[in-house]
């Protein structure tokens, strides 16, 4: 599980450099424990959520309300611990359970008791699927961070890499847009858009992370109307 190298706390989210020694002393420590955790999923493995985490502290830089960066950057890269494959049937509950292993690794770790059952709900409220509503500011800005992981060009990677680990279609041929069906992202990569990554834009926690999704969602859209032309066999 290959590292993208230590992030420059400050480049985002300006923090003092005593905050700045506890963040990076507790991601070593956290990293460590997942590098000894490695598993097969690409979409979901370290680089994934070091990019949450620089996302996150961008969305904190913007942030009006006081946010605990510590809470975030172990719910950032906790978030992920369970893994279950989009077809698995306990997929809603996979956030829950990363939620009760996260805290039995941060309390191991003697990780701030007091932060704890925060960093838990940030993990368990992060996922789409599990419909859990943040609670807090530390909550909102990872579910924001993880959920532009689904948008734009990182998330159109990601979107096709899982559709083939699924052995799932592009797309339906005959009718991609799903104008005369019922769109099937089981079935059909292209569907995952309208069925949830369009939708995200919206849902976002924070003004920040509006921002940064409806810029991604627009990519989205220029994606399917270039594909759409394409299967039309107009490729200017």
């Amino acid at each position: 599980m290959a590292l993208d190298g230590p992030l420059r706390y400050g480049e985002f989210y300006p923090v003092s450099s005593h905050c700045a020694q506890t963040l990076n002393c507790w991601e070593q420590k956290i990293t460590a424990c997942l590098q000894a955790m490695e598993h097969p999923d690409a979409a979901h493995d370290i680089s994934h959520v070091q990019r949450v985490w620089k996302t996150a502290q961008q969305i904190m830089a913007q942030e009006p309300s006081p946010v605990n960066p510590l809470v975030v950057l172990a719910a950032c890269y906790l978030h992920d611990i369970v893994v279950l494959p989009k077809d698995h049937p306990q997929r809603a509950q996979a956030s829950s359970l990363a939620a009760v292993k996260a805290r039995a690794v941060l309390v191991e770790m003697a990780f701030p008791g007091q932060l704890i059952d925060n960093v838990c709900h940030s993990v368990a409220s992060h996922s789409y699927s599990a419909g859990i509503a943040p609670q807090t500011i530390e909550a909102k800005v990872v579910q924001d961070a993880d959920r532009m992981e689904a948008l734009g060009a990182i998330g159109l990677a990601r979107v096709f890499y899982t559709a083939g680990v699924l052995r799932q279609k592009m797309f339906d041929p005959q009718d991609p847009q799903a104008l005369q069906r019922e769109p099937d992202d089981r079935r059909y990569a292209l569907d995952h858009f309208q069925l949830k990554l369009l939708k995200l834009a919206d849902a976002m926690q924070t003004d920040a992370g509006r921002a940064m999704a409806q810029e991604n969602t627009d990519y989205l859209h220029e994606f399917t109307t270039k594909l759409l032309r394409e299967l039309d066999g107009d490729y200017s």
